[in-house]
Order: C-alpha cells, then sequence, then structure tokens
C-alpha cells in the first residue's frame, strides 16, 4: 500500500508543477452582428495578450489588458501611457515575430472611444495585431 501512495503522491505533485494557471479574461463584451465569441488557439493561449474595450455597467467605457482594468476617467494620454506599459510588461519576454496583441472592442463603442486602445498597441512593443471575434454559422443560415 505505501508504494501505491508514494506514486499517487508523485503524480500529484508532477501535475501541480506541470499545470499553468491562465488568468481569466471573461469581461463581456458585445460583438457585432452574427459574431458570437472570440477563441484562441489553444497552443497560444497562454502566450496571448489581449486589449478589451467594453461598456461598463454604469455605461462607461474601460480599457483592459489581460484581466487588468483601467478605467476612462484617467486623462487620454494617461490610458494610452498605462496601456502601452501594461502591454509592454506582457510582451516583453516574446520574441518580436509573436508579439501579437489580440483586439476586442464592443460594438456599441465608437471610435472616439476606441482609438486610445489603438494607440496604446502602437505605441508599445507589439509587432501586430489581431480581432479576437470570429464569425459562428447561425442555425439555419448558410
Amino acid at each position: 500500500m505505501t508504494p501505491i501512495i508514494d506514486i499517487v503522491f508523485l503524480l500529484i505533485v508532477f501535475f501541480l508543477v506541470v499545470c499553468q494557471f491562465i488568468e481569466a479574461e471573461n469581461f463581456p463584451v458585445s460583438v457585432p452582428d452574427n459574431c458570437h465569441f472570440a477563441q484562441s488557439d489553444p497552443e497560444r493561449l497562454a502566450q496571448e495578450t489581449t486589449v478589451t474595450v467594453m461598456i461598463t455597467a454604469e455605461d462607461e467605457v474601460c480599457f483592459a489588458v489581460g484581466p487588468e482594468k483601467i478605467s476612462a476617467t484617467v486623462s487620454p494620454a494617461g490610458i494610452v501611457e498605462r496601456l502601452t506599459q501594461l502591454i509592454d510588461v506582457r510582451l516583453s519576454d516574446l520574441p518580436p515575430e509573436r508579439r501579437v496583441v489580440t483586439l476586442r472592442i464592443d460594438k456599441d463603442i465608437c471610435f472616439a472611444e476606441a482609438q486610445y486602445a489603438l494607440a496604446g498597441i502602437a505605441a508599445s512593443c507589439a509587432t501586430d495585431m489581431q480581432l479576437a471575434a470570429l464569425k459562428d454559422k447561425q442555425a439555419g443560415v448558410e
């Protein structure tokens, strides 16, 4: 019985060491028509940097880099600077060809408010940007 307990203990330790805890980025975003969700390549999920522009429950625009939120009550220059800092921190360890930022913008956000996210991405060390929303086929629509 002791060898079985040892093996189980070693397996538990092994899985705790190997397991990666991924930060949740589950901000609710209303995406444009016929787009239901954002889906990432599972292999790149751990290295992905997501910038989200959303509307809060109080109808205020809010920005987020990964799980960290930035309030829009900060000055526009402050928003861009903070977004740039957060993006650079998340991308600094990656080689230049893998510094990709995924941008998610709520469909009710106008460009005047979303431009700060674009400016923050442009000022960061990111080398590429992609949009997160993917179209799904709706039932009965071909």
